[in-house]
């Protein structure tokens, strides 16, 4: 039994990283399909925004966005996709903390909606918070998630303390406290502050910045909270890391240094899947074919088996490339993934992922 039919099986949460283009979204895709498939209720998102996935689920125009779509299938399970909306993330964090008025003045407020542009920009904190909502979410036992590209993904696993900096920040705190000491502060140091500040970026902006801080108050509490229960979930047991990665030797480079840089944040990789790899026409040798070559000069069969040759000889070397590098990440399992005649754009062809990923069991 592979690592990945049992990663599929037994977490909550699997995580797929890696660098651009080596197939992560199809990747993500697949293994929620075979969750589903193993009977679980599984929900993927990606945060590719060019539609792919929405196509290989066959969604059309209609597509996917920040709500989980189910897809229907004939899997045992169900299968749910959304794609991230970052700006609606945000505001659904608000409105989870704050009362109903609280909410609508915050969300309301110019200041809130360029911070929140400006913040939720960053789409790895948003896919973090994201990924936290939907396994809290009764309707799912599995959440796979696509996250940015490798380099990227390290800002993903950072993103907890992204807001706790931003709440600690000192800029944040000396706004804060108007809103707390307002008899006072306005009328003291802060109101120096404020002349200056207006003077600066205007008038009306402060106005915004200090009716936003006062709406905040008393959220800080909830989202600190929020912070570190994401931060908890990427080392709880029942979450799982998958890399992956494409035999192209900066895709395993990449691999190979963020699997290091996980390792130093003791976060453990439990596979890695490398797409689109050569197939090997035939599993033995090939002087056989090299012999026939020989014996029959400028005809189809030889030219046929030049060709065989040629497709092993590739094989063999990129396979040679593979151990050279992935021997460096220590013991892990690796499922290689045959390339396929296409890109993936259907059902069928995700399943043809999902099949090489995790085996359907015998009946």
């Amino acid at each position: 039994m592979s690592t990945l039919t049992t990663t599929v099986a037994d977490h909550d949460v699997i995580i797929c990283a890696g660098s651009g283009g080596v197939g992560k979204t199809t990747t993500a895709a697949a293994l929620a399909l075979a969750g589903a498939r193993d009977g679980r209720r599984v929900v993927v998102v990606t945060i590719d925004p060019a539609r792919r996935l929405a196509d290989a689920f066959g969604l059309g125009a209609t597509g996917l966005d920040n709500a989980p779509r189910h897809i229907p299938g004939p899997w045992e399970g169900e299968l749910w996709a959304a794609m991230l909306d970052t700006s609606a993330t945000f505001d659904g964090l608000v409105t989870r903390y704050a009362t109903d008025e609280q909410a609508a003045r915050i969300l309301a407020n110019p200041f809130y909606r360029n911070m929140a542009d400006a913040l939720s920009g960053t789409q790895e904190y948003m896919a973090a918070e994201k990924l936290h909502e939907l396994a809290a979410d009764e309707r799912f036992d599995l959440v796979v998630i696509d996250t940015p590209p490798t380099r990227n993904a390290l800002d993903f696993i950072d993103a907890p303390t992204t807001l706790t900096r931003f709440l600690d920040h000192r800029l944040y705190r000396m706004l804060m406290a108007p809103t707390r000491r307002m008899t006072r502060a306005v009328g003291l140091a802060t109101s120096a502050f404020v002349r200056t500040m207006s003077r600066v970026v205007g008038t009306a902006v402060v106005e915004d910045a200090i009716e936003f801080f006062q709406a905040f108050e008393g959220l800080e509490e909830g989202f600190r909270d929020r912070a570190h229960e994401v931060a908890d979930r990427f080392r709880s047991p029942d979450t799982a890391f998958v890399l992956i990665t494409s035999p192209r030797p900066d895709a395993l480079e990449e691999a190979r240094w963020f699997a290091a840089r996980l390792r130093d944040d003791d976060i453990a990789i439990k596979g890695i899947v490398v797409n689109r790899v050569e197939p090997r026409p035939v599993t033995d040798g090939t002087d056989r074919f090299r012999s026939i070559a020989d014996q029959h000069p400028g005809t189809a069969l030889a030219a046929l088996c030049d060709t065989l040759v040629d497709q092993c000889d590739a094989a063999d070397a990129e396979r040679q490339r593979l151990g050279q590098l992935l021997g460096t990440l220590g013991e892990l399992d690796v499922v290689l993934v045959p390339m396929l005649g296409g890109d993936v754009r259907d059902l069928d062809g995700l399943t043809q992922i999902a099949d090489a990923l995790v085996p359907v069991k015998p009946a």
